[in-house]
């Protein structure tokens, strides 16, 4: 390779990666993995979404990615009334509509 090549071939890269520094995001089109004992960092100010839309899809643990799911009603009547477990049942759908698990 000659000079003038080599030249052509590292302006090229530095335009490549100019390209990607400036971008807004990060396209992958392969599996991104962590390797044990990696860290996801967040910021702490606005927050981060994993999902910006409630009908892209995610699984956990190998289960077969789902949209958000649908609002869950909370208890009401029946024969007996347990206030104690209402009131974990009433916590618990908060936090998952807080953590946007379901609607």
């Amino acid at each position: 390779m000659t000079n003038d090549e080599l030249k052509t071939e590292i302006d090229i890269l530095k335009q490549r990666l100019n390209a990607y520094e400036l971008s807004d995001r990060f396209m992958m089109n392969k599996t991104f993995q962590l390797m044990d004992g990696r860290n996801i960092q967040l910021g702490k100010g606005t927050g981060t979404k994993i999902g910006t839309e409630a009908t892209q899809k995610i699984g956990f643990f190998g289960a077969s990615p789902v949209a958000q799911q649908g609002h869950i009603t909370a208890p009401t009547g029946g024969a007996t009334v347990d206030g104690p477990a209402r009131g974990v049942i009433n916590a618990t759908l908060t936090a998952l509509a807080a953590l946007g698990f379901v609607a």
